[in-house]
């Protein structure tokens, strides 16, 4: 089952590069912007709770399939590159097994433990 949701994930992945592909931005744009959500990581700063609530807000791809729609549908581009890339990282993140957060730690998440111990059971 994990393989078909990372292959899934893969999916999701490569309809962000098309969509992107009909955006009127340079290629590496997109290699150069795929990570930047991950910023909202300093969210952790303040502590688990506001950590996880700006690492969730930046890593669900409700907010950005609504993000890129609103742009496409405004015609913002801007909106709808930052939807494309909000999503395009979630996927990639999703691949690795890095999930939305709990409020309790960095390492836990909707798809597991990740992390130190993160195979161990206890």
């Amino acid at each position: 089952m994990k393989n078909l949701l990372k292959l899934e994930e893969f999916a999701v992945f490569l309809l962000s590069l098309y969509i992107f592909s009909r955006l009127e931005f340079p290629w590496y744009y997109f290699p150069a912007l795929l990570f930047l959500p991950d910023l909202s990581m300093l969210g952790y700063l303040s502590g688990s709770k506001v950590g996880a609530l700006f690492y969730n807000l930046f890593h669900h791809k409700g907010i950005a399939v609504i993000v890129g729609l609103w742009g496409f549908a405004y015609g913002a581009p801007l909106l709808a590159l930052a939807g494309v890339i909000l999503l395009a990282h979630s996927s990639f993140d999703r691949i690795l097994g890095y999930g939305l957060k709990y409020s309790t730690s960095f390492h836990d998440t909707h798809l597991g433990k990740i992390g130190p111990g993160a195979g161990s059971s206890s």
